[in-house]
Order: C-alpha cells, then sequence, then structure tokens
C-alpha cells in the first residue's frame, strides 16, 4: 500500500504531531509500505532552520525507510497570529505545488491541526483521484478559542465551515481521543466514518535502561527531586501554576523544578522566574528527540498540565504515555479523558488544572513517599506497554487504510489531471 501522508511537522523536530507521524511512517514501512511524507525544511518552533537544512521549493530524502518530500514555507516561530498564519498558508501552498511530482498513492492521509495542513489532503484527494483520511489530533478552531488567541467573530465562523467541509469531504476521519468524537459526529454527517486512535509511545526507545542519578549528573541535577514539565510551553499549557508551585516550595531545598521545551510562552516564563529569583526553577529549552529518554530518567516526577476549560477535557496529551513509558510517576492537571486513563492506569495523582497549591503538595507529597512514586511509576509503565505501544497502534493504523477504497471517478482540479502512474 502507497501511503501520501502530509503534516507540517516532521523529525527532526520534536514535538508531538511529528513523533506521532514519524512512528506511524516508520512502523508501515518496516511493514512492507511505501510512505511519503510531505512537510516542511524543520524549523519549529523557533522559526529558525536546524543546522543541515535548507528551505527550498522542493528537496527529497529517505529516512528510516520513508520518503520524506520538504517543500518551502514562510518560515515563523510558533508564536503571533500573522507570521504562523503565513507559515501554514505558505506550506498548504508547497504542497499541492508538489503534487504533480507526487506518485498516485492507495490512501491519503493529512493530520490537522493545523487547518491548512488537513484541507491539503482534501486538494490532494479531488488532484490525485485517492482516497483521504484526516486525522485529527485536536478540535480547531474550539481548542484556539479555548486558550484566547481568537475571539468569536466572521473568521472563526469561517474556520468553522472549513472544519465542517473537511469533515464531510474526507473518506474516513481518525480521532487521537474518544472524547473528540461527538464534536466530529455533529458536523460530519456520516459518525460511521470515524475511527480513534490513540497516542502511544515507542516501547524500544522510551524504556528503563538509563541509571537515574546517571541522568541526573549529566543535567546537573545531583541530589534533587525533579519535578519536570516537558513539551510545549504554549498559551494552552497553563505553566504559571509551575512557576506559583516553585514559589510555594522555595524552602524545600530537595525540589527541583525542571522545564523542558520551547514555545510561545517560554520567554515571558524564562523573565518571571528572573524577576521572582526562583533558585528551584529550571529551563532547559528545547532538546533532541535522542536525550528524551535522559531527560526522563532524571525526572522523579512529571507534570502535565493544561489550562482548565471544558475543551481540554477531551484531550489525551502525549507526553503521558512517553512518561509513563519510562515508568516515571504524573501529577495530571488535566480534567476528562486524561484523568480517566491515568486512574486507569493508576500511574499518579490527578489535581485540579491551574491549581498551584494542589501541584506543589502532590509533589511534596510523593518526594516524602518514594515508595508511592515507586508504585505509580511501576503500574503507568505496565498499563503503557499492554495498551499503547506505538507499533500495535501503527498496525492497526495501517488496518484502517487498507479499508478506504478507491473511488472510481472523482473531480480533478485543473493542472493535476495526470499524476505520475504509481
Amino acid at each position: 500500500m502507497h501511503i501520501l501522508f502530509f503534516s507540517h511537522y516532521y523529525p527532526p523536530e520534536v514535538n508531538a504531531p511529528a513523533s506521532r507521524t514519524s512512528e506511524h511512517c516508520r512502523a508501515w514501512a518496516a511493514a512492507g509500505h511505501y510512505i511519503t511524507v510531505v512537510t516542511c525544511a524543520p524549523n519549529h518552533p523557533t522559526g529558525k532552520l536546524f543546522p543541515g537544512y535548507r528551505n527550498r521549493a522542493f528537496q527529497r530524502q529517505t529516512v528510516d525507510g520513508v520518503d520524506v518530500v520538504r517543500v518551502w514555507t514562510y518560515l515563523a516561530a510558533n508564536e503571533g497570529f500573522l507570521g504562523r498564519t503565513l507559515n501554514y498558508i505558505s506550506y498548504m501552498a508547497g504542497a499541492m505545488l508538489a503534487l504533480p511530482l507526487l506518485k498516485r498513492p492507495d490512501v491519503i492521509v493529512s493530520t490537522s491541526p493545523q487547518f491548512f495542513c488537513g484541507l491539503t489532503g482534501f486538494v490532494a484527494k479531488i488532484a490525485l483521484r485517492a482516497p483521504w483520511v484526516l486525522e485529527i489530533r485536536d478540535l480547531w478552531p474550539e481548542s484556539i478559542l479555548a486558550v484566547g488567541a481568537m475571539r468569536k467573530g466572521l473568521v472563526v465562523r469561517f474556520l468553522e465551515w472549513l472544519e465542517c467541509l473537511a469533515y464531510r469531504r474526507a473518506d474516513r476521519i481518525v480521532s487521537v481521543t474518544a472524547s473528540f468524537v461527538p464534536h466530529i459526529a455533529e458536523r460530519c454527517g456520516n459518525p460511521a466514518k470515524i475511527e480513534v486512535v490513540k497516542n502511544g509511545v515507542d516501547v524500544t526507545l522510551f524504556q528503563r535502561t538509563i541509571e537515574p542519578q546517571e541522568a541526573k549528573r549529566e543535567f546537573g541535577l545531583d541530589g534533587k527531586f525533579v519535578a519536570a514539565y516537558v513539551g510545549t510551553h504554549g498559551m494552552a499549557h497553563g505553566l504559571d501554576t509551575v512557576i506559583e508551585a516553585a514559589r510555594l516550595t522555595a524552602g524545600d531545598s530537595r525540589i527541583l523544578y525542571l522545564l523542558v521545551g520551547d514555545g510561545a510562552e517560554r520567554a515571558r516564563l524564562v523573565r518571571r522566574v528572573e524577576d521572582l529569583g526562583l533558585e528551584n526553577v529550571r529551563i532547559l529549552g528545547q532538546r533532541p528527540k535522542t536525550e528524551m529518554p535522559r531527560i526522563w530518567a532524571a525526572t522523579d516526577v512529571s507534570m502535565i498540565l493544561l489550562r482548565k476549560s471544558d475543551t481540554f477535557t477531551k484531550v489525551l496529551p502525549s507526553k503521558m504515555f512517553e512518561a509513563m513509558g519510562m515508568a516515571c510517576p504524573i501529577v495530571l492537571g488535566v480534567e476528562g479523558e486524561a484523568q480517566e486513563l491515568l486512574e486507569a492506569a493508576g500511574a499518579g495523582i490527578a489535581i485540579t488544572p491551574e491549581s498551584a497549591t494542589e501541584l506543589a503538595a502532590a509533589i511534596c507529597g510523593l518526594a516524602s513517599e518514594p515508595a508511592l512514586a515507586r508504585k505509580f511509576g511501576d503500574s503507568g509503565e505496565a498499563y503503557v506497554r499492554q495498551h499503547f505501544d506505538r507499533s500495535k497502534l501503527a498496525e492497526r493504523y495501517a488496518g484502517i487504510l487498507s479499508t478506504v477504497q478507491k473511488p472510481l471517478e472523482q473531480e480533478t482540479v485543473p493542472g493535476f489531471a495526470t499524476p505520475l502512474a504509481s
């Protein structure tokens, strides 16, 4: 089966969509499928090209058996409305221009958000006359409204119209959470075409093979009980909660709060830590994917946080699975489906989102009860390996793709009527 996958993000970028897409594609390629990924030159989240890459109209490489096509985009940091919008739209334009150079696939997959990457799949469906599967990792524009990045108005109504168009025109929809399904079903016109393939973890990469004290020495964390937040520092994550918890526990010399990652809020958080003079907070910035197991090994408890919002009760943060894969107990500030999973796994403590008092109490409690922390870690590891092994999820996903039948006839877009034969 030839799978054509549109993803705005791909390794060496290290965010959740890059990891999910690459791990699925690598597994599919290893199973004998031919995979083409159309993405950008790596630049997330700073908007600066990674070393060794150039921002060209069309470039091709093979990575882990996957044919990776990179198209030109307007480079912009993951902050601000105009720059990011231009970045998103230019990706869609670059991907569309690349379509005549691509072989006709058996199935097309595009992942959203961002919106325009998802819609690229619709254009490719018409141009290449192949069925289209739309993957939904977050609900846009609902999540944009939840963090206050936009207000209800003409632009949001237009995005909602595009959202419904995409749901209705997709031949199949793959959601990353069960909680998204009612929202999608209400808008897609055919709930039977919705499937759920949740996030998972590469259990060959994330496993307990690194000595924690060795990892702590590497990052200068010797002798500390490390509470780490690993991931995007964005508007949705409410990371001021971590700073306030650190302020509340500043007198406890055992505990160090570690922030790993980058995003729109990182610079402001650094300034706030400096202004408060907090010596129990360390902000490492973005780290390559290969370092993540060592980061997790140095972590005594993982903080997984989102702002308090009904929208985020439908979210399953991907870092939950990595933390559990590394037997790291979790303090979870996310309600809804994520909390249900945490409790089913017995992997940690749930707190009220954005409650610094509860966060500080949970971390102090685990620092004082190492046996309880180990119990949470062991339970989470066993659960994720049984239910969320990425290779098994990829196999199930491929089975879904194989059932999507190629339409007999499709309308074609001028200029794309005769793609290269597969």
